[in-house]
């Protein structure tokens, strides 16, 4: 699942291109017991109609398809990684959690462009960004509106960090000593007049 892949327009189109190649060359559909499957089904009809129904909306206001988008020939529950450009911040695939095969990839031009266009979801799990400036990296981290970032890493996720997003993605934590914190009742007792 990718939510908004944002991308400086310096490089936009580099990307999009290397992104699709990438993609049509690493990424297998199957079964998911095949040792050479990257991508296996989705959970149900209910998530393949979710992904066509937020690449209709993207293509209806202007998205275009660069690899993929429809349904993969094994069948029921297979899709066809997918890689969108020119797409906004109105469209479904940039306001909701996909949880398929969708990367929809939005220009942006500066830094601030970039973080109102992230904080403008009403999801927030995760946000990842690369950056090689510390500065950057703090001030960027800190205001992603999202549980977890990811800086200069895709895999963020360990048993020992607290796992769970903000806004729509949720509230809590799983993992770490947060995790425990759902199962536990506090309770205050105070002494007196011992």
């Amino acid at each position: 699942d990718a939510l908004p892949i944002l991308v400086q327009k310096g490089i936009h189109d580099t990307f999009v291109k290397k992104f699709a190649e990438v993609i049509e060359a690493e990424l297998r559909v199957g079964n998911g017991f095949d040792t050479e499957t990257t991508q296996g089904p989705l959970i149900n009809e209910k998530a393949v109609e979710k992904v066509e129904k937020q690449i209709n909306d993207a293509v209806s206001q202007g998205a275009r398809i660069i690899t993929g988008g429809k349904r993969h020939s094994l069948g029921k529950n297979f899709f066809e990684p997918t890689l969108l450009s020119n797409v906004t911040t109105s469209m479904l695939c940039a306001q909701e959690e996909t949880f398929g095969p969708v990367a929809p990839v939005i220009k942006f031009d500066t830094e601030e462009e970039a973080l109102a266009i992230a904080n403008s979801a009403n999801v927030g799990l995760a946000g990842y960004f690369y950056s090689q400036d510390p500065a950057q990296i703090w001030r960027v981290a800190e205001q992603l509106e999202v549980g977890m970032v990811g800086v200069n890493e895709g895999l963020l996720s360990t048993v020992e960090c607290p796992f769970g997003g903000i806004k729509q993605s949720g509230i809590g934590r799983e993992g770490s000593k947060y995790g425990v914190d759902e199962y536990l009742e506090i309770k205050y007792v105070c002494f007196g007049g011992l």
